[in-house]
C-alpha cells in the first residue's frame, strides 16, 4: 500500500512539506487549504479525509496556528509523522518529536530534544543539548549553538544565532 498525507496548507511552507514528504517516500501526498486551487478541500473538512489519510501534517509557518492545527489533526485521529529529508542530518541521540519538519541539508546534533511541530528550515544547524520547545521555527541557515533552549512558538530569523552554555 502506498504511503499517504495530507497536509494542512498549500502555500510556500506547505510546499516544502510536500517534497520533504516525497523524499521521505510517501506517494499520495494531498493539500487542505481555504485559499488554494492546489487543495482538495478545505481545512474545516479535515474529518472527511480521514478514511483516506491516516496520516496528516501542518505546512503552516505561523507557529500559533500550527500548533492549534497539530492538536486539532491529533483529536481527529490522524497519526502525526516526523519528516526528515535524506539529506539532512539528525543524530541517533536526538529525539524528534511528532509534526516536526526538518528541511534538506540542516543537522540536529546529539542530545537535541525537539518537540511537537517544529520547523528546522533548510541549512539550518541545532547543535548538541539543545531544546527547541513546541512548534519553534529555526529559519533558514539559523544557528542554535550547544546548549541552548528556544521558548514554544518562537520564530528565528534566517541566519540568526542563538546563543548557548
Amino acid at each position: 500500500m502506498d504511503k499517504k498525507i495530507l497536509i494542512i496548507g498549500a502555500g510556500g511552507h506547505g510546499k516544502v512539506v510536500k517534497e520533504v514528504a516525497e523524499a521521505c517516500g510517501y506517494k499520495k501526498v494531498d493539500f487542505l487549504d481555504d485559499n488554494s486551487s492546489d487543495a482538495i478541500g478545505k481545512i474545516e473538512e479535515l474529518n472527511l479525509y480521514l478514511n483516506e489519510y491516516e496520516n496528516a501534517i501542518v505546512g503552516i509557518g505561523n507557529n500559533l496556528f500550527r500548533n492549534e492545527m497539530l492538536d486539532r489533526l491529533k483529536k481527529a485521529g490522524y497519526q502525526i509523522p516526523v519528516l526528515i529529508h535524506p539529506t539532512a542530518y539528525v543524530s541517533p541521540s536526538a529525539i524528534v518529536s511528532e509534526g516536526t519538519v526538518v528541511e534538506p541539508l540542516a543537522i540536529v546534533n546529539a542530545n537535541s530534544q525537539i518537540y511537537k511541530g517544529c520547523i528546522i528550515s533548510v541549512g539550518a544547524i541545532v547543535d548538541h543539548n539543545v531544546v527547541l520547545e513546541e512548534c519553534v521555527h529555526v529559519n533558514a541557515g539559523a544557528i542554535v549553538k550547544a546548549g541552548a533552549r528556544v521558548v514554544q512558538n518562537r520564530k528565528l530569523e534566517a541566519g540568526e544565532v542563538v546563543l548557548g552554555y
